[in-house]
Protein backbone atom coordinates (compact mmCIF):
# COMPACT_ATOMS: atom_id res chain seq x y z
CA UNK A 1 0.00 0.00 0.00
CA UNK A 2 1.36 3.66 -0.92
CA UNK A 3 1.13 5.63 1.92
CA UNK A 4 1.34 9.31 2.66
CA UNK A 5 1.37 10.30 6.18
CA UNK A 6 0.64 13.98 6.40
CA UNK A 7 0.64 16.34 9.94
CA UNK A 8 -2.22 17.62 10.93
CA UNK A 9 -1.85 21.47 10.81
CA UNK A 10 -5.50 23.00 10.69
CA UNK A 11 -8.89 22.89 12.41
CA UNK A 12 -10.86 21.41 8.90
CA UNK A 13 -7.42 18.39 9.41
CA UNK A 14 -8.08 18.11 13.20
CA UNK A 15 -11.53 17.61 12.42
CA UNK A 16 -10.63 15.06 9.99
CA UNK A 17 -8.56 13.42 12.40
CA UNK A 18 -11.56 13.59 15.20
CA UNK A 19 -13.85 11.61 12.87
CA UNK A 20 -11.76 9.18 11.40
CA UNK A 21 -12.81 6.28 14.02
CA UNK A 22 -16.15 6.99 13.20
CA UNK A 23 -16.39 5.83 10.36
CA UNK A 24 -13.47 3.00 10.96
CA UNK A 25 -15.85 1.38 13.33
CA UNK A 26 -19.40 2.72 12.52
CA UNK A 27 -20.45 -0.69 12.14
CA UNK A 28 -19.27 -1.90 15.44
CA UNK A 29 -21.55 -2.15 17.96
CA UNK A 30 -19.47 -2.07 21.02
CA UNK A 31 -17.50 1.24 19.77
CA UNK A 32 -18.80 4.64 21.53
CA UNK A 33 -18.48 7.82 19.33
CA UNK A 34 -16.68 10.63 21.47
CA UNK A 35 -18.39 13.95 21.85
CA UNK A 36 -16.84 15.46 18.81
CA UNK A 37 -16.96 19.09 20.96
CA UNK A 38 -14.94 17.15 23.56
CA UNK A 39 -12.59 16.04 21.38
CA UNK A 40 -11.44 19.43 20.16
CA UNK A 41 -11.24 20.86 23.58
CA UNK A 42 -8.47 17.91 24.29
CA UNK A 43 -6.63 18.46 21.06
CA UNK A 44 -6.10 22.39 21.40
CA UNK A 45 -5.32 24.98 23.32
CA UNK A 46 -8.31 24.66 25.33
CA UNK A 47 -6.74 21.85 27.41
CA UNK A 48 -4.62 23.00 30.56
CA UNK A 49 -2.45 19.77 30.11
CA UNK A 50 -0.69 21.09 26.60
CA UNK A 51 1.40 23.72 29.53
CA UNK A 52 3.35 21.08 30.30
CA UNK A 53 3.17 18.39 27.16
CA UNK A 54 3.81 18.65 23.61
CA UNK A 55 1.45 17.44 21.07
CA UNK A 56 2.16 16.28 17.74
CA UNK A 57 -0.51 14.85 15.25
CA UNK A 58 -0.44 12.76 11.88
CA UNK A 59 -2.98 11.30 9.29
CA UNK A 60 -2.67 8.37 6.89
CA UNK A 61 -3.35 8.80 3.20
CA UNK A 62 -3.92 6.06 0.58
CA UNK A 63 -5.41 7.09 -2.59
CA UNK A 64 -6.42 10.37 -1.04
CA UNK A 65 -8.28 8.17 1.52
CA UNK A 66 -7.91 8.66 5.29
CA UNK A 67 -6.71 4.96 6.71
CA UNK A 68 -5.17 6.22 9.95
CA UNK A 69 -4.45 9.03 12.88
CA UNK A 70 -1.86 8.85 15.70
CA UNK A 71 -0.95 11.78 17.98
CA UNK A 72 2.67 11.76 19.41
CA UNK A 73 2.63 13.30 23.65
CA UNK A 74 5.52 14.03 25.17
CA UNK A 75 4.57 14.88 28.98
CA UNK A 76 7.12 16.84 30.43
CA UNK A 77 5.78 16.43 33.95
CA UNK A 78 5.59 12.73 33.40
CA UNK A 79 9.27 12.01 32.42
CA UNK A 80 10.81 14.02 35.14
CA UNK A 81 8.26 12.34 38.02
CA UNK A 82 8.88 8.99 36.80
CA UNK A 83 12.79 9.39 35.50
CA UNK A 84 12.03 8.50 31.93
CA UNK A 85 12.23 9.48 28.48
CA UNK A 86 9.21 8.64 26.86
CA UNK A 87 7.20 9.53 23.56
CA UNK A 88 3.19 8.76 24.35
CA UNK A 89 1.13 7.39 21.51
CA UNK A 90 -2.68 7.82 21.70
CA UNK A 91 -5.61 8.78 19.39
CA UNK A 92 -3.90 5.89 17.47
CA UNK A 93 -6.80 4.21 14.91
CA UNK A 94 -5.69 2.72 11.64
CA UNK A 95 -7.30 0.15 9.17
CA UNK A 96 -6.56 -3.34 9.33
CA UNK A 97 -3.15 -2.94 7.30
CA UNK A 98 0.37 -3.71 8.71
CA UNK A 99 2.07 -0.87 7.18
CA UNK A 100 -0.07 2.11 7.98
CA UNK A 101 0.01 0.77 12.03
CA UNK A 102 4.00 0.80 11.43
CA UNK A 103 4.34 4.05 9.33
CA UNK A 104 2.54 6.00 11.73
CA UNK A 105 4.11 4.22 15.08
CA UNK A 106 7.87 4.97 12.83
CA UNK A 107 6.26 9.36 12.80
CA UNK A 108 6.00 8.99 16.54
CA UNK A 109 9.13 7.42 16.78
CA UNK A 110 11.06 9.47 14.63
CA UNK A 111 9.15 12.98 16.69
CA UNK A 112 10.47 11.06 19.61
CA UNK A 113 14.22 10.96 18.67
CA UNK A 114 14.06 14.17 17.86
CA UNK A 115 12.75 16.12 21.35
CA UNK A 116 15.43 13.45 22.52
CA UNK A 117 13.58 10.58 24.13
CA UNK A 118 14.40 6.88 24.03
CA UNK A 119 11.37 5.36 25.13
CA UNK A 120 7.52 4.93 23.08
CA UNK A 121 4.71 3.74 25.22
CA UNK A 122 1.03 3.73 24.75
CA UNK A 123 -1.78 4.07 24.25
CA UNK A 124 -1.88 7.08 26.19
CA UNK A 125 -3.94 10.39 26.56
CA UNK A 126 -2.27 13.23 29.00
CA UNK A 127 -3.75 12.47 31.96
CA UNK A 128 -5.16 9.60 33.67
CA UNK A 129 -8.53 11.27 33.31
CA UNK A 130 -8.00 10.74 29.43
CA UNK A 131 -8.92 6.90 27.61
CA UNK A 132 -5.71 4.99 28.13
CA UNK A 133 -4.78 1.11 27.58
CA UNK A 134 -6.01 -1.36 24.72
CA UNK A 135 -8.11 -4.10 25.29
CA UNK A 136 -5.90 -7.79 25.20
CA UNK A 137 -8.96 -9.79 25.92
CA UNK A 138 -12.49 -9.72 26.26
CA UNK A 139 -12.69 -7.57 23.02
CA UNK A 140 -16.46 -8.04 22.20
CA UNK A 141 -17.72 -6.83 25.79
CA UNK A 142 -19.19 -4.14 27.13
CA UNK A 143 -17.72 -0.53 26.79
CA UNK A 144 -17.83 2.42 28.53
CA UNK A 145 -17.42 6.50 27.50
CA UNK A 146 -14.02 6.65 29.37
CA UNK A 147 -12.91 3.66 28.06
CA UNK A 148 -10.84 2.98 24.85
CA UNK A 149 -12.09 0.86 21.87
CA UNK A 150 -9.91 -1.27 19.76
CA UNK A 151 -10.03 -4.16 17.49
CA UNK A 152 -7.72 -7.46 17.93
CA UNK A 153 -6.02 -6.93 14.98
CA UNK A 154 -4.57 -3.35 17.02
CA UNK A 155 -2.86 -5.93 19.67
CA UNK A 156 -1.39 -8.73 16.66
CA UNK A 157 0.50 -5.96 14.83
CA UNK A 158 1.96 -4.03 17.85
CA UNK A 159 3.16 -7.52 19.21
CA UNK A 160 4.34 -7.83 15.70
CA UNK A 161 6.40 -4.75 16.25
CA UNK A 162 7.88 -6.01 19.34
CA UNK A 163 6.39 -4.02 21.76
CA UNK A 164 5.93 -5.28 25.05
CA UNK A 165 3.35 -5.36 27.56
CA UNK A 166 4.35 -3.36 30.74
CA UNK A 167 0.98 -2.61 32.86
CA UNK A 168 -1.97 -4.45 32.89
CA UNK A 169 -5.81 -3.40 33.69
CA UNK A 170 -8.56 -5.60 34.58
CA UNK A 171 -12.36 -4.39 34.40
CA UNK A 172 -15.63 -6.07 36.15
CA UNK A 173 -19.11 -6.54 35.35
CA UNK A 174 -21.59 -7.29 38.53
CA UNK A 175 -25.21 -7.55 39.56
CA UNK A 176 -26.05 -3.73 40.97
CA UNK A 177 -28.40 -4.86 43.77
CA UNK A 178 -26.02 -7.76 45.04
CA UNK A 179 -27.37 -7.84 48.75
CA UNK A 180 -24.91 -6.34 51.48
CA UNK A 181 -24.23 -8.78 54.27
CA UNK A 182 -25.48 -8.00 57.39
CA UNK A 183 -21.72 -8.02 58.19
CA UNK A 184 -20.92 -5.64 55.95
CA UNK A 185 -22.91 -3.04 57.41
CA UNK A 186 -21.88 -3.49 60.99
CA UNK A 187 -18.03 -3.19 60.44
CA UNK A 188 -18.76 -0.02 58.59
CA UNK A 189 -20.53 1.48 61.31
CA UNK A 190 -17.90 0.04 63.71
CA UNK A 191 -15.07 1.68 61.41
CA UNK A 192 -17.26 4.81 61.22
CA UNK A 193 -17.35 5.32 64.94
CA UNK A 194 -14.29 4.51 65.89
CA UNK A 195 -12.32 6.88 63.38
CA UNK A 196 -14.51 9.62 63.91
CA UNK A 197 -15.66 9.63 59.68
CA UNK A 198 -18.72 10.70 58.52
CA UNK A 199 -20.75 9.51 54.56
CA UNK A 200 -21.69 12.30 53.09
CA UNK A 201 -25.06 12.34 51.29
CA UNK A 202 -25.90 15.02 48.68
CA UNK A 203 -29.57 16.35 48.42
CA UNK A 204 -28.48 19.86 46.05
CA UNK A 205 -25.58 20.49 43.41
CA UNK A 206 -24.70 23.01 45.80
CA UNK A 207 -23.89 20.55 48.46
CA UNK A 208 -21.18 18.88 46.66
CA UNK A 209 -19.34 22.07 45.27
CA UNK A 210 -17.14 22.53 48.13
CA UNK A 211 -15.84 19.31 47.69
CA UNK A 212 -14.68 19.26 44.23
CA UNK A 213 -11.58 20.19 44.34
CA UNK A 214 -10.78 17.75 47.27
CA UNK A 215 -11.83 15.02 45.25
CA UNK A 216 -9.30 15.52 42.78
CA UNK A 217 -6.77 16.12 45.50
CA UNK A 218 -7.76 12.86 47.39
CA UNK A 219 -6.96 11.42 43.27
CA UNK A 220 -3.58 13.14 43.53
CA UNK A 221 -2.64 11.48 46.90
CA UNK A 222 -4.35 8.29 46.58
CA UNK A 223 -3.10 7.50 42.71
CA UNK A 224 0.50 8.80 43.28
CA UNK A 225 1.76 5.16 43.04
CA UNK A 226 0.07 4.24 40.22
CA UNK A 227 1.88 3.93 36.95
CA UNK A 228 3.22 6.80 35.28
CA UNK A 229 0.67 8.75 37.21
CA UNK A 230 1.42 12.89 38.05
CA UNK A 231 -0.29 14.78 40.37
CA UNK A 232 -3.15 16.87 38.78
CA UNK A 233 -2.67 20.61 38.34
CA UNK A 234 -4.48 23.33 39.30
CA UNK A 235 -5.77 24.15 36.00
CA UNK A 236 -6.58 20.50 35.00
CA UNK A 237 -8.76 20.19 38.07
CA UNK A 238 -10.22 23.64 37.37
CA UNK A 239 -11.23 22.46 34.36
CA UNK A 240 -12.37 18.88 34.66
CA UNK A 241 -14.71 20.39 38.21
CA UNK A 242 -16.65 22.34 35.19
CA UNK A 243 -16.70 19.53 32.85
CA UNK A 244 -17.83 16.81 35.24
CA UNK A 245 -19.73 18.23 38.40
CA UNK A 246 -22.34 19.76 37.23
CA UNK A 247 -23.70 16.63 35.97
CA UNK A 248 -22.56 14.25 38.78
CA UNK A 249 -25.59 12.13 39.83
CA UNK A 250 -25.72 13.26 43.59
CA UNK A 251 -26.60 9.52 44.95
CA UNK A 252 -23.67 8.00 43.20
CA UNK A 253 -20.86 10.34 45.11
CA UNK A 254 -20.53 8.84 47.81
CA UNK A 255 -17.44 10.59 50.26
CA UNK A 256 -16.08 10.14 52.99
CA UNK A 257 -14.84 13.04 55.34
CA UNK A 258 -13.10 13.05 58.64
CA UNK A 259 -13.73 15.23 61.86
CA UNK A 260 -12.25 17.84 60.03
CA UNK A 261 -14.34 17.52 56.82
CA UNK A 262 -11.16 16.40 54.87
CA UNK A 263 -12.49 13.95 52.17
CA UNK A 264 -10.76 10.75 53.12
CA UNK A 265 -11.99 8.35 50.50
CA UNK A 266 -14.68 8.46 47.66
CA UNK A 267 -16.74 6.37 45.00
CA UNK A 268 -18.06 8.10 42.24
CA UNK A 269 -20.06 6.47 39.52
CA UNK A 270 -22.51 7.83 36.40
CA UNK A 271 -25.39 5.79 35.02
CA UNK A 272 -23.98 4.20 31.73
CA UNK A 273 -24.12 6.59 28.81
CA UNK A 274 -23.11 4.10 26.35
CA UNK A 275 -26.19 4.11 24.17
CA UNK A 276 -27.08 7.61 25.01
CA UNK A 277 -23.14 8.14 22.77
CA UNK A 278 -24.04 6.36 20.43
CA UNK A 279 -27.12 7.44 19.34
CA UNK A 280 -25.33 11.09 19.37
CA UNK A 281 -22.83 10.07 17.12
CA UNK A 282 -20.40 12.19 18.46
CA UNK A 283 -22.86 15.30 18.46
CA UNK A 284 -24.38 17.50 21.30
CA UNK A 285 -26.72 18.84 18.33
CA UNK A 286 -29.50 18.84 17.06
CA UNK A 287 -30.28 15.90 19.39
CA UNK A 288 -27.55 14.39 20.71
CA UNK A 289 -27.97 16.39 24.26
CA UNK A 290 -31.43 14.80 24.43
CA UNK A 291 -29.97 11.44 24.37
CA UNK A 292 -27.81 12.12 27.01
CA UNK A 293 -30.04 13.78 29.31
CA UNK A 294 -32.31 11.30 28.97
CA UNK A 295 -29.99 8.09 29.90
CA UNK A 296 -29.12 10.56 33.24
CA UNK A 297 -32.48 10.63 34.25
CA UNK A 298 -33.14 7.24 33.46
CA UNK A 299 -30.90 4.22 33.55
CA UNK A 300 -30.43 0.31 34.72
CA UNK A 301 -26.97 -0.09 34.38
CA UNK A 302 -24.03 2.60 36.09
CA UNK A 303 -20.05 2.85 35.27
CA UNK A 304 -17.86 2.85 38.29
CA UNK A 305 -16.41 5.74 37.07
CA UNK A 306 -13.73 6.44 39.93
CA UNK A 307 -12.53 5.00 43.75
CA UNK A 308 -10.06 5.62 45.84
CA UNK A 309 -8.45 6.33 49.95
CA UNK A 310 -5.84 8.59 51.21
CA UNK A 311 -2.93 7.01 51.37
CA UNK A 312 -3.17 7.78 54.99
CA UNK A 313 -6.20 6.08 55.67
CA UNK A 314 -5.51 2.93 53.44
CA UNK A 315 -6.06 -0.50 54.71
CA UNK A 316 -8.11 0.87 57.34
CA UNK A 317 -11.01 -0.60 55.49
CA UNK A 318 -12.48 2.29 55.25
CA UNK A 319 -13.32 1.72 51.28
CA UNK A 320 -15.99 -0.73 52.32
CA UNK A 321 -17.79 2.64 53.45
CA UNK A 322 -18.31 3.99 50.05
CA UNK A 323 -18.51 0.56 48.40
CA UNK A 324 -21.09 -0.43 50.33
CA UNK A 325 -23.26 2.81 50.02
CA UNK A 326 -22.87 2.48 46.25
CA UNK A 327 -24.63 -0.44 46.36
CA UNK A 328 -27.46 0.36 48.69
CA UNK A 329 -27.87 3.46 45.89
CA UNK A 330 -28.24 0.83 43.34
CA UNK A 331 -30.71 -1.04 45.18
CA UNK A 332 -32.40 2.00 45.54
CA UNK A 333 -32.60 3.44 41.72
CA UNK A 334 -33.06 -0.19 40.92
CA UNK A 335 -29.95 -0.81 38.79
CA UNK A 336 -29.28 -4.10 37.31
CA UNK A 337 -25.78 -3.79 36.26
CA UNK A 338 -22.27 -2.03 37.41
CA UNK A 339 -19.47 -2.19 35.42
CA UNK A 340 -16.38 -1.03 36.83
CA UNK A 341 -13.54 1.05 34.81
CA UNK A 342 -9.72 -0.45 34.48
CA UNK A 343 -7.95 -1.22 37.53
CA UNK A 344 -4.45 -1.89 37.58
CA UNK A 345 -4.17 -5.82 38.20
CA UNK A 346 -2.90 -5.93 41.71
CA UNK A 347 -3.72 -3.17 43.68
CA UNK A 348 -6.20 -2.75 46.50
CA UNK A 349 -9.40 -1.73 44.34
CA UNK A 350 -8.74 -4.62 41.96
CA UNK A 351 -8.55 -7.16 44.92
CA UNK A 352 -11.35 -5.98 46.37
CA UNK A 353 -14.35 -6.15 43.26
CA UNK A 354 -12.19 -9.44 42.42
CA UNK A 355 -12.19 -11.16 46.04
CA UNK A 356 -15.44 -9.21 47.89
CA UNK A 357 -17.91 -8.87 45.37
CA UNK A 358 -20.07 -11.00 43.20
CA UNK A 359 -18.12 -9.77 39.82
CA UNK A 360 -17.45 -11.40 36.63
CA UNK A 361 -14.01 -10.32 34.38
CA UNK A 362 -15.08 -8.22 31.81
CA UNK A 363 -11.71 -7.39 29.98
CA UNK A 364 -8.54 -6.54 30.52
CA UNK A 365 -6.40 -3.67 29.08
CA UNK A 366 -2.92 -3.06 28.78
CA UNK A 367 0.02 -0.11 27.99
CA UNK A 368 2.76 -1.78 25.75
CA UNK A 369 6.02 0.07 25.09
CA UNK A 370 9.17 -0.16 23.57
CA UNK A 371 12.73 0.82 23.56
CA UNK A 372 13.54 3.63 20.69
Amino acid sequence: MDIKIKEVENRSELKKFIKFPNELFKNVPTYIPPLISDEIALLTDKNPSLDHCNLKMWLAYHDGQIVGRVAAIINRTVNQVWNKKAVRFGWFDFVEDFDVCKNLLDKVIEYGHQQGMNQIEGPFGFTDMDKECWVIDGFENYQNISTLYNPKYYIDFIEKLNYSIVCRWQQFKMPASQPIPDKVGRINELILKRYNLKLLKFKKRSEIMPYARKFFLTINAAFKDLYDFVPLTDKEIDCYIKQYFPFVNLQFANFVVDQDDNLVAFGLSIPSLTKAFQKAGGKLFPFGWYHILKALRKFDEIDLLLNGVHPNWQKRGVHSIYYAEMNRNAQLNKVKWAYTNPQILGNEAERVWETTYDTTPLMTRAIFSKEI
